[in-house]
């Protein structure tokens, strides 16, 4: 009986059952963002969205894309990329192609401290040059 009972404890804890174990993997952590229809990046619980996270921190970014008024030939509604504050150079693999629903993107933050700034680069609306957000890097 003690040992039916160890095997069933064994085969919850492997299969990620038990809140306890993860097999030595670690949660990335998940941020929703809204891209929404009036042209704005939106965090629930947030007037002014921006993101922090730390230098080289493993993201998963669960992004919602509303339809706005314009959309890319390739069915993009809105894009999603990241500049570097100080000089708005782009950081490379965050350019983001939205399409509408909702998609997940696994990234990585920048490796340097700092000030960044999201911007949509798909021309979705007269509103379109609003539509930004500060991702902030933190040592």
């Amino acid at each position: 009986m003690a040992a039916r009972k160890l095997i069933a404890f064994l085969v919850i804890a492997t299969t990620g059952l038990c809140p306890l174990f993860t097999n030595g993997q670690s949660q990335q952590r998940v941020i929703e963002i809204l891209a929404d229809h009036d042209s704005r990046y939106k965090i629930e619980g947030q007037k002014q969205p921006v993101i922090t996270a730390k230098a080289g921190e493993e993201v998963t970014l669960r992004i919602t894309a509303k339809k706005a008024k314009g959309r890319n030939r390739d069915g993009s509604i809105h894009g999603f990329s990241l500049l570097r504050a100080k000089d708005r150079q782009p950081v490379e693999g965050w350019d983001l192609m939205l399409k509408p629903g909702t998609q997940d993107f696994n990234l990585k933050a920048p490796g340097e401290a700092g000030e960044y700034l999201v911007i949509c680069t798909v021309i979705c609306s007269q509103d379109h040059e609003g539509m930004s957000m500060k991702f902030i890097v933190e040592p």
